[in-house]
């Protein structure tokens, strides 16, 4: 099989299999000036599917606490269905699949997930669960609780097919792994991973082989990484993926629209930039060759990560998602030259054939032609 694409190569039929393009993982094209969006309309194959993190804490007075921006709904609470059909179909419009909802099992936080899976399957829209296992002072949960309440979410709500499933599993993530040892993480999923997936939350190479035998893979939740100065953010992003692709893991990508957390103690912030950061970040995630893409976030307001319409932005940044699934990945924003780390925060196999960015006469004559995998996403 190697030597007969290496003879197409060779004889340049490469350039009659443009179906097959991918996203280019060589070197990277000159970096944009910052505050500039990267090229030409964005974009990862709509075959990826794009989850968005989203929260159902909201009350009426949450909105009076700590928020530079507002829903363009209003102060809206997380208990009316015609909020949750109305952000469902705006996502979906967007080119979003579905959403990774936060949830544990308690009165309030079992009555939203009810309904948000009830409005979900209505509207044909996918669902996958992070578990928060930190408290509010970033504590870890007692593993005992963390441990039943997974069990609970297996046998109460895991069976219903409004929620994600890859490999034949439905999707969860175990957020605040890091704050666990690897004896606890394992009494946490042993239960439960022969019915789910289990992604662990580490935030880097290590973290994620610390937990690999006793996870399914990794969600890095990483929110206010700034594509424009942090060094190495894409490279670090592709080390992740490398190596629980090596493991046959899962791989969920991250990838925000800016960050600001000083109203809640947050130190810094991630300027939007007028949706270039968008634009980075999502070229970043998309050459990661995630299983998922995750969205930071649809709606958390507390760190201005959200692109649900808002007073501030209206609908910007659903425009920006609508054009990026639609296009091409962006070139990277970040420097041209890598480190190996950079700051730390918070489908069946097929043949993709790569030309590394050559035209013209060029491509007829050069091209390459790899294996990736890419595991089987039922929906």
């Amino acid at each position: 099989m190697r030597r007969r694409f290496a003879l197409l190569a060779a004889v340049g039929l490469l350039c009659c299999l443009p179906c097959l393009a991918a996203p280019a993982h060589g070197t990277p094209a000159a970096a944009p000036e910052p505050g500039v969006a990267p090229g030409p309309a964005p974009s990862a194959s709509p075959a990826t599917p794009l989850m968005a993190y989203y929260y159902q804490w909201y009350d009426p007075g949450s909105w009076r606490r700590a928020k530079a921006d507002l829903p363009a709904l209003g102060g809206y609470s997380s208990d009316d269905p015609n909020v949750i059909r109305r952000h469902i179909r705006e996502a979906k419009a967007a080119g979003i699949d579905g959403f990774i909802t936060s949830w544990k099992d308690t009165p309030k936080n079992d009555r939203r997930l009810a309904l948000l899976m009830s409005v979900a399957r209505a509207e044909h829209f996918r669902l996958a669960m992070i578990y928060q296992g930190l408290d509010f002072t970033r504590r870890p949960l007692p593993v005992e609780r963390v441990r039943a309440d997974f069990r609970t979410f297996r046998d109460r709500y895991a069976h219903d097919p409004v929620f994600l499933r890859l490999g034949g599993k439905p999707l969860t993530i175990l957020s605040g792994t890091w704050k666990f040892s690897h004896q606890e993480v394992a009494r946490i999923t042993s239960d439960v991973r022969g019915d789910l997936l289990v992604l662990a939350s580490e935030k880097n190479v290590a973290g994620y082989r610390r937990l690999a035998d006793v996870t399914d893979g990794d969600a890095y939740y990483w929110s206010s990484v700034d594509p424009y100065t942090q060094r190495g953010s894409a490279t670090k992003l592709r080390a992740m993926a490398d190596a629980v692709h090596a493991d046959g893991h899962y791989w969920v990508a991250p990838f925000a629209p800016g960050f600001d957390a000083r109203l809640v103690g947050g130190a810094g912030a991630v300027p939007r930039r007028d949706g270039a950061t968008l634009r980075a970040e999502y070229g970043a995630a998309i050459r990661s060759a995630p299983d998922v893409l995750g969205l930071i976030s649809w709606n958390e307001f507390s760190e201005n990560t959200h692109v649900e319409p808002s007073r501030a932005f209206g609908t910007r940044y659903l425009r920006i998602l609508r054009e990026l699934r639609g296009g091409t990945a962006p070139a990277p924003a970040g420097p041209a030259v890598d480190s190996s780390d950079g700051p730390v925060a918070h489908g069946a196999g097929r043949i993709v054939l790569l030309t590394a960015g050559l035209t013209g006469p060029a491509a007829l004559i050069a091209g390459a032609a790899v294996l990736r995998h890419r595991r089987r996403v039922s929906t």
